[in-house]
This record gives structure tokens, sequence and C-alpha cells, in this order.
């Protein structure tokens, strides 16, 4: 029994570890609004709903000279007096192109926030945003280690 309670304890303490920096959905304020820029040939835009009870969520479009190539759907939820981020993404016909991923919160700033994965194999290892001003931009870093920043502008 004694053996049992302190495996309880270590697991929790694991998973309060585990736990990202403190942040509400509030604090992410600053990234509502719709977005737009290139990603390479094709045109990109993000969505970002205004944080309420304890959620925010965007939905990302992605097109080109053969239409919607690319959908997505990113929620962010409070959880443990953090953050967890949620990403799914669809081709053309919402076909699924992989399973959801799961992000922790890793960093938050004023007017920056990172996420990292959950999964050690996941495709995407973070996922962060920064705006200055009009200028809003999404902060890749994919399986094989290598950073992208895709910027996009405000649009009215």
């Amino acid at each position: 029994m004694k053996r049992l309670f302190l495996i309880t304890i270590a697991l929790a303490a694991n998973t309060v570890y585990a736990a990202g920096p403190a942040a509400t959905v509030a604090d992410l304020a600053w990234m509502t609004g719709t977005w737009s820029g290139a990603a390479g040939p094709n045109s990109l835009e993000e969505n970002w709903v205004v944080p309420k009870d304890g959620s925010m969520a965007a939905l990302v479009r992605m097109t080109g000279a053969q239409g919607v190539g690319m959908w997505e759907m990113i929620t962010v939820e409070e959880k443990d007096g953090s953050l967890v981020l949620r990403i799914q993404q669809w081709n053309k016909g919402f076909e699924p192109r992989a399973d959801a991923q799961t992000m922790e919160l890793a960093e938050i700033g004023p007017n920056s926030v990172k996420f990292d994965a959950v999964d050690a194999d996941a495709a995407t290892k973070s996922l962060g945003y920064s705006r200055d001003g009009d200028k809003f931009t999404i902060h890749v870093i994919g399986a094989n280690g290598s950073p992208v920043n895709l910027e996009l502008q405000g649009k009215k």
C-alpha cells in the first residue's frame, strides 16, 4: 500500500512538472483577427476568434492555383493553469492529413507564444506566434528541426 502511495505521488509530481507556464487564453487576445499572406506559391489565411470561457480557436485555409489545398482547425484551451493547443489538418474534400496533434505551452510573452509537441514523434515540434503591429508571424519547427517563419498581415 505504501508503495502504491509513493508511485501515485511520483506520477502527480511529474504531471505538475510537465505543466507549462501559467497563462489563460485572455493572454492571447492579441492574436484575435484575420491574418493572411504568402506561404510559398500559396496564400494562407488564419482567422482567430476572441478568447471566451477558457478557449479560443482559429480556422486556417491555404489556397493556390488549384483552389483550397488545406484546411486547419486550431484550438487553445486552459488546462491546469496553463494552455494546451490542439491542431488538425485536412486536405481538400475534408480528408484528414494526419492525426490531430496536441501541444503544451512552452513560453509566453506580451505579444508572443510558443507551444511544444507532446509526442516526441510529432511532425511539428513547436508552433509559435508573434505580433508586431499589423504583422503576425507564425514560427514553425518541423520534424527535421528546421525553423520556418510565415509572415502574415492583418486584414480588415
